[in-house]
């Protein structure tokens, strides 16, 4: 399967593309006609919204006599060809060799990954049901287990496409963003966090650096592995999603910021977060990579401090470009950042020892 066909269809563009009273974007009728005739499904038996995801990708789930897809429209600011390419080229990789994802359907004609009308990119997918993530110690060591898989697959992978290399490690613009927020509080409070959570960065980038990541081997990693990019059956991974984040890293920048995703504990009112990571489930994520590959004591030791540098680069973007993050005001979640960074740090020593057993 090749990667891209190129087609001018004579009127489908952006112009063609409707969003809903939501802000939701659309497929127009024609449009939809003209890009399934593209893929060889057989006669089509149901057609419905899939409203999950970005609002500016549709996404439409597909019944044919041939199988369930899922149809989807790029959104804009991630439709450029060369990187969906690239994207491709690791899915069709990793398909190749069973990992758990939704394969790619190719076009009728030359059986390409994906299809450019005018302006616009399309991909079909198989469709794969599933759950998402139930929290449990299973389905945490399952999630473990395939980013290693992932990572192990992809080891030596060459594509002619040279990905991005930047990451929420010793990132300029993450202190640069800090700075902002707290040069625009009103509250003396918010600035003085801002400060405290710069130093905490800088201090961690230092203490990792420190154990030579500089020197450590790079590799393609997901770069955005957390719960809602993979869904699950039985607490086993079935399907993982999402590669546009894909980029050339050490795997323990991919590895730590999983083990974030995956121990952080939430709860529905930001000022009722507690402090800790949920152990158990740090220990068992670790765990689940170490069937596959074991990481060095050096990656184990730098993993705390990665994982304090993650929640604070995730924190900062979207607090400066709208002073929240999702629902949650940023002043706030400033709050629990600095809370749950603190904690990771005061115990570092312990968790490198629960996750080097």
């Amino acid at each position: 399967m090749s990667d891209i066909t190129t087609i001018d269809p004579g009127g489908v563009s952006s112009a063609t593309h409707s969003a809903s009273s939501g802000g939701r974007e659309k497929f127009a009728a024609h449009e939809l006609a003209i890009v399934l005739s593209h893929f060889d499904i057989g006669v089509i038996k149901e057609i419905r919204e899939f409203p999950r995801g970005s609002r500016k990708a549709p996404k439409l789930y597909v019944e044919s006599e041939s199988g369930t897809f899922l149809l989807k429209r790029r959104a804009r600011g991630r439709d450029d060809a060369i990187k969906v390419a690239f994207s491709h080229q690791i899915q069709l990789h990793l398909a190749a060799q069973q990992y758990p994802l939704p394969h790619l359907i190719g076009t009728r004609r030359e059986n390409n990954s994906m299809l450019q009308l005018g302006e616009s990119i399309y991909e079909l997918f198989e469709y794969i049901p599933g759950q998402g993530y139930n929290l449990s110690l299973e389905a945490t060591n399952d999630s473990g287990r395939v980013l290693a898989l992932f990572h192990k697959l992809l080891d030596g992978f060459n594509a002619d496409y040279h990905p991005p290399m930047g990451s929420y490690h010793n990132a300029p613009a993450v202190e640069q963003g800090l700075i902002t927020i707290g040069r625009n509080a009103r509250d003396p409070k918010l600035r003085a966090r801002c400060d405290v959570l710069a130093d905490r960065y800088r201090e961690c980038t230092l203490r990792v650096e420190g154990l030579g990541l500089n020197d450590w081997p790079s590799q393609i990693v997901h770069a955005d592995w957390h719960p809602g990019n993979m869904l699950f059956r039985d607490n086993r991974v079935v399907a993982v999603i999402d590669y546009d984040s894909a980029r050339q890293l050490p795997r323990i920048i991919d590895t730590a910021n999983g083990a974030l995703q995956f121990s952080i504990v939430g709860d529905e009112h930001i000022d009722r977060w507690p402090d800790s990571c949920d152990e158990g489930r740090l220990r068992r994520f670790v765990r689940g990579y170490d069937q596959v590959i074991v990481l060095s004591q050096a990656e184990l030791d730098a993993m705390p401090f990665l994982m304090i540098e993650a929640l604070i680069a995730e924190s900062v973007f979207p607090i400066l470009a709208t002073g929240s993050f999702q629902r949650f005001d940023g002043a706030s979640f400033l709050a629990m950042v600095d809370r749950k960074t603190n904690w990771l740090r005061q115990h570092s020593k312990r968790l490198i020892g629960l996750i080097s057993e």
